[in-house]
């Protein structure tokens, strides 16, 4: 594997001066042959500098680098997260085949198909007004609480999917600082709110903190009695999820082997059901399943998340650019980049390979975004001007849900198909000055200003265009890039679904927090630690 990424490093170098504009020009076919399609949804990689050469030797990279071999352990159930000796199945919670997935030599599909029945019946009757509140009243708002995978899938799918939201309203509590749980419950009344406290092991600090708050919002209003009335749990931890008083027949289990970033198709996404209803939930997760049937027949050439995992890989250990834009032209997906964010950098941000030697070369990009149009008007001008290259990622719909602002839609893809324009024709200094002198500027001025009004261009983007952004839609979506992170992180040959990153700042919080509250010396930390106590609690008092 590591001859063939010299070979395209040495390719690379080659074709340092190929210019993108020069390539449409001379190729009229540049976009058909690199473009590939899944029904409605298209990925466009033509404003890549990937050419027939290159792409041949990523599909041998992904031969010889075992990704096929890798993807079907993980389908079959094998143990792939090593560390944690764990199966990594998210597939199986939409698997709507319904074929038998085996862990251990059971099959997960009865218990995969029990708890989304009871997450459906629970939505229907919460949506329905059939189960009330402590006081006969029907529940208006349903508030989670988690944080993580537990939070940023539900925000973020709800948030996409407010065209199918006919239940009742939601919010979203995550973070420990009060403010935020403070917020929300200024927002609803007790005895028609309900609480989800998602929380695999009914022990995460921030969970369980925003959880007691709402615990005691709901008895100090209504009485402990209520508090059955007003809560349900996602988690595994019966005996803790009882001890807070939660009904056993409002608790949502999931398995060991959903990791918290791919949760949003296990009872995490019990929010989401409640706000589109089940039937909704069904087509989100069919979108998914379509993906995965899609990833493991579709050869390479053709295969949409294998295609966005080479090129991914290609940017960044070949290429070396360390980051990736996401940018969806749809408001709705406002939330879309921080969760790709958790979900690619959680994944492949580690230094380890799974033979427990140092990574050679690069392992995961730093993810981030934000919606258009919007970022035009903040960070555009580093992408299109800045020193460092970053690769762009656009998504489009070509229908809104507001015919009645078909113009304003019209205006959002004349944007979205401008700027990947932009970022692959760029402006030459000629056609800056040409343009500066069309206006009256003479040429000695022009000559100065026309340097500061070029574009370089060849900056790398994919565009991916679907019908709408519908409950399927969005399922399909998010299983792509799911399986863009699986691809790039066996290409970087790394676990991509243990987290190990996130525990050291955690065990040092616990350990901090007697000092924070007075009653331990900070002596045993370190000086700048020591200072910061110090000076938080001076302004404390």
């Amino acid at each position: 594997m590591n001859a063939i990424v010299e070979q395209l490093k040495s390719t690379a170098e080659a074709t340092k001066a190929t210019d993108l504009r020069a390539a449409f020009t001379a190729d009229p076919q540049r976009f058909s042959r690199f473009s590939v399609s899944l029904d409605d949804l298209l990925m466009d990689y033509s404003k890549t500098a990937v050419n027939e050469e290159i792409l041949k030797l990523l599909v041998k990279l992904a031969e010889e680098g075992g990704v096929e071999k890798k993807r079907e352990e993980m389908f079959s159930g094998k143990a792939i997260n090593f560390t944690e000796d764990r199966a990594v199945l998210h597939t199986a919670l939409r698997n709507r085949s319904n074929t038998p997935v085996l862990v251990d030599g059971k099959d997960v599909m009865p218990d995969v198909n029990a708890v989304l029945a009871a997450m459906g019946k629970f939505a229907d009757e919460i949506r329905s007004g059939t189960l009330k509140g402590a006081t006969g009243k029907a529940i208006t708002d349903v508030i989670n609480i988690g944080i993580g995978g537990s939070d940023l899938g539900p925000v973020m799918a709800t948030l996409a999917l407010a065209p199918f939201h006919d239940g009742p309203r939601a919010h979203f509590v995550s973070n420990i600082d009060g403010a935020h749980i403070a917020d929300i419950l200024k927002l609803v009344q007790p005895e028609t709110t309900l609480f989800i406290v998602a929380s695999k092991t009914f022990t995460t600090v921030e969970t369980m903190t925003n959880a007691q708050t709402a615990r005691n919002f709901i008895a100090k209003a209504l009485g402990e009695a209520a508090v059955q009335h007003h809560f349900a749990a996602v988690s595994t931890a019966l005996d803790k999820v009882a001890a807070f008083g939660i009904d056993s027949t409002r608790v949502f289990g999931f398995w060991d082997w959903v990791g918290g970033r791919y949760s949003i198709w296990s009872a995490i996404g019990l929010p989401l059901m409640i706000a589109i209803g089940p039937e909704n939930f069904g087509k989100f997760l069919d979108g998914a399943h379509a993906v995965d049937n899609h990833f493991r027949k579709a050869p390479i050439t053709e295969n949409l998340p294998m295609l966005l995992g080479l090129i991914g890989f290609y940017h960044r250990n070949v290429l070396g650019y360390p980051t990736r834009a996401i940018l969806p032209y749809d408001q709705r997906l406002s939330r879309f980049p921080a969760y790709l964010q958790q979900l690619d950098m959680e994944s492949n941000g580690k230094g380890v390979t799974i033979d427990g030697r140092p990574v050679e070369g690069n392992s995961g990009p730093v993810v981030w975004g934000e919606p258009g149009t919007n970022g035009q008007h903040a960070f555009y001008q580093l992408i299109h001007q800045g020193t460092s290259i970053i690769p762009a990622e656009f998504m489009i719909a070509a229908n809104a849900f507001e015919p009645e602002l078909r113009h304003q839609h019209q205006l959002l893809i004349s944007n979205v198909l401008a700027q990947s324009e932009a970022l692959m024709k760029g402006r030459t200094f000629d056609e800056a000055k040409k343009q500066l002198t069309d206006k009256g500027m003479d040429d000695k001025k022009a000559d100065f200003i026309a340097p500061h009004r070029v574009f370089t261009g060849n900056r790398p983007s994919i565009t991916f265009v679907y019908d709408k952004l519908t409950p399927y839609a969005l399922g399909r979506l998010i299983a792509l890039y799911e399986h863009r992170v699986f691809v790039e992180g066996v290409l970087f040959r790394i676990n991509s679904f243990d987290q190990w990153g996130v525990e050291l700042g955690k065990e040092l919080a616990t350990g901090l927090l007697p000092v924070v509250e007075g009653k331990q010396s900070a002596a045993s930390h370190d000086s700048s630690t020591q200072g910061l106590v110090a000076a938080l609690a001076k302004l404390a008092k």
